[in-house]
């Protein structure tokens, strides 16, 4: 199998950088936390490491993933047909349960408490539940960031079950209606899960868009995360 993989990572070698000499090349399957592949060049070899959770996938997906990686690591161009093929895949409810799964077992992701010094999320949680979903929705691990970071809100993992926002809104300046607007919208993302449609992940589907207008002051907090 090492040897196949060698020699598919050469031809798309060839295909991207024609009449250059072949690199040496060592292609192995790795124990990632996710689906995640590596490229680097080291002293004039590539060491590539794919994802274990990739080993049963087809020829073709194998080589889009290789034309993907070196054309990531030269800077050339990707080839959509090859993009498209690998969203795909990996995009497939198989390949997804499988990541989901792995993530539990091998991944590692910190989480604090709900309670913060001035919101308490869990509680944030069981309001908005009660108020927007029936009380039907379960509830999920919930947990401020570690760090006060503004580059991610908030967001929902599926695969640890959490929700996680950003500790930078834990503050007595902060209305609670933008709290809770950021917490509805990761709520919707556990009612609404990332759907494939063709080789596009579809995340804020028309019905989430719906949905996410019905929060009455969503005009409101959206204005003032802007300002934030």
């Amino acid at each position: 199998m090492r040897e196949e993989l060698v020699e598919i990572f050469h031809d798309e070698h060839r295909q991207i950088r024609p009449g250059a000499a072949l690199p040496e090349l060592k292609v192995e399957f790795f124990a990632f936390a996710n689906v995640n592949n590596t490229i680097r060049l080291r002293q004039g070899r590539l060491l590539v490491r794919l994802s274990d959770l990739l080993e049963s996938a087809p020829e073709s997906v194998v080589r889009s993933i290789a034309h993907i990686l070196l054309a990531k690591m030269y800077r050339k161009p990707i080839d959509r047909t090859h993009a498209a093929r690998y969203r795909k895949y990996v995009g497939s409810r198989e390949v997804v349960n499988k990541a989901h799964l792995v993530r539990q077992m091998r991944g590692r992701k910190r989480l604090d408490s709900p309670k913060g010094h001035v919101y308490d999320l869990d509680a944030i949680f069981e309001d908005l539940n009660r108020r927007f979903f029936y009380g039907l929705m379960g509830r999920p691990r919930m947990s401020w960031s570690p760090s006060r970071t503004r580059r991610i809100l908030g967001h929902y993992d599926p695969a640890h079950n959490a929700i996680v926002i950003s500790r930078i809104f834990d503050h007595p300046a902060i209305p609670r209606y933008a709290v809770e607007y950021i917490v509805y919208h990761e709520m919707l993302h556990l009612k609404h899960p990332v759907r494939l449609r063709g080789s596009r992940r579809c995340v804020h589907s028309a019905e989430f868009q719906a949905e996410e207008k019905l929060f009455p002051e969503v005009e409101r907090a959206e204005a003032f995360l802007k300002r934030l």
